[in-house]
């Protein structure tokens, strides 16, 4: 069973103004986990690419693996930024009494960003401490998997870097494109009325921005402390990679936020709200209302039999 489009949308819509009416303590701690089950799809990314040398059998494997912390987001009612940004627009343009959409808006969002950066900062961290680092007869070196997770946040930053201003420009349309898909994943999540439609649903769209190598702010939470930290204990791992984080002398915090968080992020924005959220809500705006007229008319309908067969009983 499924919902049809303008249901789908109009189920967005819902899901947006509960969003807005959900307590601070409560959205924070949705935000963190939707941080941590985005970050643990993607460090399982890494780590199943690890050693792939064809490009693209290593971006589809990637892709492949990624989509799990978006099935986990949407499966379990927590809170991601990325799909924030089509909810909270959806929910306010359907709306015939909201107050304060700037407000509501940046409440959402900006509880919803900062939960999102602590729980990837925390996988990050999990990861820095575990898998990507190992015990030797040298102390306790960085391994395959770490250099894999290096050399992934360089791609992510040094080489937008390096192109300059065109580079920070292509980080913005992936951001883009990016939450297009992201956003379409979660529709069609919202679509399917059983769990195994709803993981089929998310994972391809998911699988697709992975596999073509989008960007995504959250997602690259993750990616680029985790390897920034590993930067930082093992200072020679600049050597042995080589390339642009040797030529950098490694990945810095104004590299992360000016080469990769701010467009990604700005791209995204404009691709959850304005491609998605936006062009969704003029394309079923008018099917929305009538369903919801349709909806209150069954109500004051129902309403009035009962009325009719209460009277009918007092009657008797």
């Amino acid at each position: 069973m499924t919902h049809t489009p303008v249901e789908t949308v109009q189920q967005a819509c819902k899901a947006g103004t509960a969003k807005q009416n959900l307590r601070i303590g409560n959205l924070f701690l949705r935000a963190f986990m939707g941080g941590l089950l985005i970050a643990a799809g993607a460090a399982l990314a890494s780590v199943c690419s690890t050693g792939i040398q064809t490009p693209g059998i290593r971006q589809l494997v990637l892709g492949c693996v990624f989509p799990i912390g978006l099935i986990a987001i949407v499966l379990t009612g927590m809170d991601l930024f990325t799909g924030d940004c089509m909810f909270v627009p959806l929910s306010i343009l359907s709306s015939k009494t909201c107050k304060s959409p700037v407000n509501k808006i940046g409440y959402v969002w900006t509880l919803s960003y900062i939960g999102n950066l602590i729980g990837s900062l925390f996988w990050a961290y999990i990861m820095f401490m575990g898998p990507f680092q190992s015990g030797t007869d040298r102390g306790f070196e960085i391994n395959n998997y770490g250099i894999a997770a290096i050399q992934i946040a360089v791609a992510k930053t040094l080489t937008y870097k390096s192109a300059g201003l065109i580079g920070w420009w292509s980080c913005f349309l992936k951001g883009i494109a990016c939450n297009m898909l992201v956003n379409i994943a979660i529709l069609l999540g919202i679509t399917s009325k059983n769990t195994i439609g709803k993981i089929i649903g998310i994972w391809f769209p998911i699988m697709a921005f992975v596999s073509t190598g989008f960007e995504h702010s959250i997602a690259n939470m993750y990616f680029i402390p985790v390897a920034m930290l590993l930067l930082y204990q093992h200072p020679n791992a600049c050597e042995s990679i080589g390339g642009l984080v040797q030529s950098n002398g490694g990945i810095s915090v104004a590299d992360f936020i000016v080469w990769n968080l701010a467009p990604a992020t700005l791209g995204n924005i404009i691709g959850g709200a304005v491609f998605i959220g936006l062009v969704y809500y003029y394309i079923f705006k008018d099917d929305i209302h009538n369903l919801e007229k349709d909806s209150e008319d069954g109500k004051n309908k129902n309403k009035s039999e009962k009325k009719e067969k209460y009277v009918e009983t007092i009657v008797k």
